[in-house]
């Protein structure tokens, strides 16, 4: 068994003492700026974590603000959208429109201009036929005017196809 230590009372005295010195240079060297700094950790500590808190309650109303201008442009572009539809299907009416009555219009130009070519064709016609008319009846008449017994039976003929009134 080994043996028991027993400490002698002056021992115990001068330990008592330095226990006390150095426990007093710790006081008065090392508990305050511990204690100091341990003070200053902890408030920075708590200001990290108001920091924080803080940041978080940013974060929200950024991420608020956020979903409400997409909400918005969201509803920005869908007005946008729908005025582009109708602005394309009212040129697209006006279009329709326009090329309708320009059809119409070409087509009574079309009317008008063939109208008025067979008019002309027509008095053409008509003028070639009066012209060929006149030809043959002056050679009609050269003829009959040589005979005078023909002549004479060409004016009755016409007296008798005249009905007076």
């Amino acid at each position: 068994m080994p043996p028991i230590v027993n400490p002698e009372l002056g021992l115990i005295f001068w330990q008592v003492v330095i226990f006390g010195i150095v426990l007093l240079l710790l006081r008065t060297f090392a508990w305050k700026p511990i204690l100091s700094s341990l003070k200053e950790r902890e408030s920075s500590i708590e200001g990290a974590l108001r920091m924080a808190d803080q940041a978080k309650l940013e974060m929200q109303e950024l991420k608020a603000g956020n979903e409400k201008l997409l909400a918005e442009a969201r509803l920005e572009r869908d007005r946008i959208l729908k005025e582009a539809t109708a602005v394309s299907n009212q040129l697209i009416e006006q279009a329709k429109t326009k090329a309708t009555e320009e059809g119409a219009r070409m087509i009574e130009q079309a009317r008008e201009a063939i109208q008025n070519e067979k008019n002309a064709a027509l008095a053409e016609v008509k003028g070639t036929a009066a012209k060929l008319s006149i030809d043959i009846a002056e050679r009609i008449l050269r003829r009959e005017l040589t005979d005078q017994p023909a002549q004479q039976q060409l004016v009755d003929s016409y007296l008798q196809e005249v009905k007076l009134n």
